[in-house]
């Protein structure tokens, strides 16, 4: 069988959607290796996706870069379509929402979730437009459709009406690379990063969605009422609608305690995950949430939001709030620094909990789905 999968997430710095395309098309190669696996993209992938290819070697995973305009549209209208019927794949799978608009292909589509769809007014408004109405389109022409987890499989076929047996919730999991680091290792990072030995971590990138704003008022409220002062460490890259929260940070007087450190690379996020006190996901809403599974595995507390995919993937290890209740996420912090025997606890279960996620499984569980759809 030869599949090409959607590669348009590799172009840019990796953040959750480029991650599992990578990790997915890794996983199929490996453990497929008679099929042929093609990574398409009308960019040239970043230098980070290149390097990572060029140490894998992996014979039957292609990265593609067909000939294409300069037109976002005219890609998922003609030339696409026009490479596929070139390469003759078997199936063609959207790893990012969006099918080319051809219906004469196999294909498979996921959805991540439906953010742009729920919360439209925490999105750039050019975005939610255009998954109004490329979404359902895309939903209706995949003869599969795939989502992290059930709770957004639930969620598109009330909100899409879309039918329950064409949708199938797969796990997403946490790289190979995240593992426990002692704080010897971790300590060049953490000082060249200027990283105190205390500290709190919000790894994500900076928009509404993720509700950093929540995170500043309860970090502020511990800072005031408790003895304890650790950092805040916020890395991420910056996003939109934030003003809000950086004038928040100014006006409650605790810059000289938050430090944002943007965007940082696998080898960094491991060091920081592994030596902080505990991690923090206040997310409003999310399709899984793959960073409080990471930071599990690298043997960190996690205090992360009660909402749905949440609830589904790492309730049995970590400490769920209100992601609304700024006391409660304050009192859940403090406990985290005043409990040394919850956290023994939490660190110990973290990296049990995300060794039940795999890109092994992940992978099978999508090739069933091709198998199915090629017939």
């Amino acid at each position: 069988m030869r599949v090409g999968l959607d590669g348009s997430p590799l172009s840019d710095l990796l953040t959750g959607i480029g991650h599992y395309t990578f990790e997915l098309g890794r996983a199929l190669a490996v453990n497929y290796p008679s099929d042929q696996f093609e990574l398409i993209s009308p960019k040239p992938f970043s230098p980070q996706i290149v390097e990572q290819s060029q140490r894998d070697r992996l014979p039957n995973l292609e990265f593609i870069n067909p000939k294409s305009s300069s037109v976002r549209g005219r890609w998922w209208s003609f030339d696409l379509p026009r490479y596929l019927k070139r390469a003759g794949l078997d199936l063609f799978h959207g790893t990012n929402y969006e099918l080319p608009l051809w219906r004469r292909r196999h294909t498979v589509v996921t959805v991540h979730d439906l953010s742009s769809l729920l919360y439209p007014k925490l999105h750039r408004k050019p975005l939610a437009r255009r998954m109004r109405l490329r979404l359902p389109l895309s939903v209706k022409m995949a003869k599969a459709v795939i989502t992290p987890t059930e709770a957004v499989r639930s969620e598109l076929c009330s909100q899409l009406n879309v039918k329950p047996n064409r949708v199938t919730a797969i796990h997403e999991a946490p790289r190979q690379s995240f593992r426990p680091m002692s704080p010897d290792e971790s300590l060049g990072t953490r000082t060249r990063l200027g990283v105190e030995n205390d500290f709190l971590l919000f790894v994500g990138t900076l928009e509404p969605r993720k509700n950093l704003l929540t995170l500043l008022k309860a970090f502020s409220e511990v800072l005031r009422d408790t003895h304890f002062r650790p950092q805040l460490i916020v890395a991420g890259g910056e996003g939109w609608l934030m003003e809000e929260t950086f004038a928040f940070i100014r006006a409650a007087g605790i810059a000289d305690r938050v430090k944002l450190i943007g965007y940082v690379n696998d080898d960094e996020l491991r060091a920081l995950y592994s030596s902080c006190r505990a991690f923090i996901y206040p997310s409003l809403y999310e399709g899984f949430g793959l960073p409080p599974l990471e930071a599990m595995a690298c043997g960190a507390p996690v205090i992360a939001s009660r909402i749905a995919a949440l609830a589904e993937t790492i309730a049995d290890a970590a400490m769920l709030v209100d992601p609304l209740d700024v006391q409660s996420l304050g009192a859940a912090i403090t406990d985290v620094c005043e409990n040394e025997k919850q956290r023994k606890k939490m660190i110990a279960a973290g990296p049990t909990h995300a060794a039940k996620f795999s890109w092994e499984k992940a992978a099978r569980l999508t090739y069933e789905i091709y198998r199915g759809v090629v017939g």
